[in-house]
């Protein structure tokens, strides 16, 4: 009797430890939220110096956290999606537009093998229909519950539909239609059940928006939604300054949330653009027309914007100049949940954690890009940039302070010693990022 009893104060022991673990664990590990915008440049931000639409609530979390001025992405969906995923430059593990490669480590897995609980809502798009499987030589891509997440709502898993007016989202229930409601609602709902449940921490949210993307369509701030027929084929850019709004909408309401819910002081929260702002869309940028370059490596295809808040972590109002990779993201968010750098040889990425705390030690030099998105014909071009130079595999080489829409390349060998040198450092990386 003596020795059962001694058993179960062992085991009730061991149980009450454990839970106290988990409990420290939880209160050290940050939770972060990451929210990625569908086909939305820097130039359409108030924050950024855009003055087409209003975007208060972006703004409002640029002036409480820190607003990055030279983040870059790919120029497209799949390939941005992927690369910051998984911390690599994409001619490591791209197979195909539409595909996440099944066997590539993404940040989910990495932050749930420390005790992250995981949700990802909003666009998939990773496994690849018919078409781009066939594209990519018969590559299959991957479902989110196998690539490290524990909860989802998703539009286009294996089904399409609509992601707007009467969404058809994929769920861990299942499918579902949902009838005179609009998609990114939805989403955002069921983001705020996960908080809700996952609010003593730490949880890691993945918010890939389907807005900004095309169809462009009424919101439901709009009083033709109502009537609008999700089938109908419409597509009018004079809705895409709503969707920016509504989006914008959007992000407050998980900003309400995480105050709400007590969290601002343990939550690092980031958005960012997947690539350049649709090429049919102009916009206004500090008094300059700025179309949108989307799937194209200028500048209006692949400069996005980067807001990170953290109360009491990120001095309010700040403003960062450095270089910021899409590899970057994983790095980053590993440091923020270990506090230990992770490996160099598991990312192609520089954390950007110590810069949110206002250590500038260790930045960028240079970004590195392979561009081969497997979509449409476009040729694969790799090239380098810094916040002036850039840079490509070819051999063209442009100055983006002066010809920011790379109309003019300048010849390499009548440079001066200084661009001579920065020359000499990107030709290096481009041999260095060989496929």
């Amino acid at each position: 009797m003596r020795g059962s009893f001694f058993s179960l104060l062992c085991v009730l022991l061991f149980l009450s430890c454990k839970q106290s673990q988990k409990s420290i664990v939880g209160y050290q590990k940050p939770n972060i939220i990451l929210i990625m915008a569908d086909d939305m440049g820097y130039e359409t931000l108030g924050v950024y110096g855009g003055s087409s639409y209003k975007t208060p609530n972006l703004d409002q979390l640029a002036n409480d956290g820190m607003r990055f001025d030279h983040c870059y992405s790919t120029p497209l969906c799949t390939p941005s999606r992927v690369q910051i995923m998984t911390g690599k430059y994409n001619f490591r593990n791209y197979i195909g537009f539409g595909l996440l490669d099944p066997d590539a480590k993404t940040f989910g897995h990495y932050l749930k093998d420390e005790g992250y609980s995981t949700f990802i809502g909003g666009k998939w798009q990773l496994l690849g229909n018919e078409h781009q499987q066939k594209l990519a030589g018969g590559k299959v891509g991957t479902t989110p519950e196998k690539a490290g997440f524990d909860d989802f709502c998703l539009w286009q898993i294996d089904q399409r539909g609509s992601r707007y007016k009467d969404p058809l989202l994929s769920t861990n229930t299942g499918l579902i239609k949902f009838e005179d409601k609009f998609g990114p609602d939805i989403f955002v709902d069921y983001i705020e059940k996960f908080m809700d449940e996952n609010k003593e921490g730490p949880m890691f949210i993945y918010y890939p928006m389907v807005l900004t993307h095309d169809p462009f369509v009424p919101t439901p701030e709009n009083p033709d939604f109502d009537g609008f027929d999700a089938t109908a084929k419409v597509n009018d850019t004079l809705y895409f300054g709503e969707m920016v709004q509504y989006m914008d909408k959007l992000v407050g309401r998980i900003m309400q949330k995480v105050e709400t819910l007590g969290i601002e002081d343990n939550t690092l929260l980031l958005f960012v653009g997947d690539n350049g702002t649709d090429r049919d869309v102009t916009s206004l940028w500090n008094g300059t027309s700025i179309t949108g370059n989307k799937g194209y490596t200028t500048d209006a295809g692949t400069h996005v914007p980067l807001i990170a808040h953290w109360k009491g972590k990120i001095k309010k109002g700040s403003i960062n100049d450095n270089l910021i990779d899409f590899t970057d993201f994983l790095p980053t968010f590993m440091e923020v949940a270990t506090a230990k750098a992770l490996d160099h040889t598991q990312t192609d990425g520089v954390s950007f954690y110590p810069q949110l705390l206002g250590n500038n030690d260790n930045t960028r030099d240079w970004i590195f890009c392979h561009y081969e998105p497997n979509w449409g014909n476009f040729n694969p071009r790799r090239y380098v940039q810094n916040n002036r130079w850039k840079l490509y595999g070819h051999g063209e080489f442009y100055d983006l302070e002066n010809d920011i829409l790379e109309q003019n390349p300048l010849d390499t060998g009548i440079q001066n010693e200084e661009v001579q040198t920065i020359l000499k450092q990107f030709q290096e990386v481009l041999s260095r990022y060989q496929k």
